[in-house]
């Protein structure tokens, strides 16, 4: 029976081994980057704001958007890591445009400015300043929850200790040190120049 029935019907085995995949869900933030499994993956900039679908297996992480798949990138085992494909970045001649540095740094003003210049860091710490948008923007929530006048001085204390990031301007607020006066810095030189060094005129 084998023979006549089972043996003509077998196929070869696939060339490669099956990978069990995962289906999950995430909308793509400003910074075309979706968050999966604790780290962030680029998308087509044209995305952003769209939900997408996330397959991934042990090595791959596959995203699509209506059926089609719109990137893929190898999975990072890492944490807090973001996986960028150069090709996914907005042109910086594009004119629907409509997330920039210098708009998000505007957008802080309206704090105060030493959440401008905490802004200015955090992006100028990001290989591309798109980078830094998600944390940004994180303080511009923190500013809803606590009130700008506490963010602003957060902001501030996060400057004189130098770190300058979305969870240590949290911390700040969470144990209420953003209401402990701080000491004024010493006058010091003027800074000097190097080609990693970039004021707000960087962004504009």
């Amino acid at each position: 029976m084998w023979e006549a029935l089972d043996k003509p019907a077998l196929k070869p085995l696939p060339l490669s081994p099956f990978d069990l995949s995962e289906w999950s869900r995430a909308r793509v933030n400003i910074d075309y980057h979706v968050a999966f499994d604790a780290n962030l993956y680029s998308v087509p900039y044209n995305l952003v704001h769209e939900l997408v679908e996330i397959r991934s297996t042990p090595t791959l992480v596959e995203i699509l958007h209506k059926g089609t798949r719109v990137a893929s990138h190898m999975r990072s085992r890492g944490r807090g890591q973001t996986i960028t494909n150069a090709e996914h970045r907005p042109k910086s001649h594009s004119a629907h445009l409509q997330w920039t540095p210098s708009r998000m740094i505007h957008w802080a003003q309206t704090i105060g400015p030493h959440t401008a210049r905490a802004f200015e860091r955090i992006m100028s710490a990001q290989p591309h300043p798109e980078s830094g948008y998600r944390g940004c923007l994180g303080i511009i929530r923190l500013a809803k929850q606590y009130s700008p006048v506490r963010v602003e001085a957060a902001c501030e204390r996060a400057l004189l200790t130098g770190a300058c990031r979305l969870k240590s301007i949290e911390s700040i607020l969470k144990t209420s040190l953003d209401k402990v006066p701080v000491d004024s810095p010493q006058p010091s030189s003027s800074t000097p120049s190097h080609d990693n060094i970039r004021g707000s005129e960087y962004f504009e």
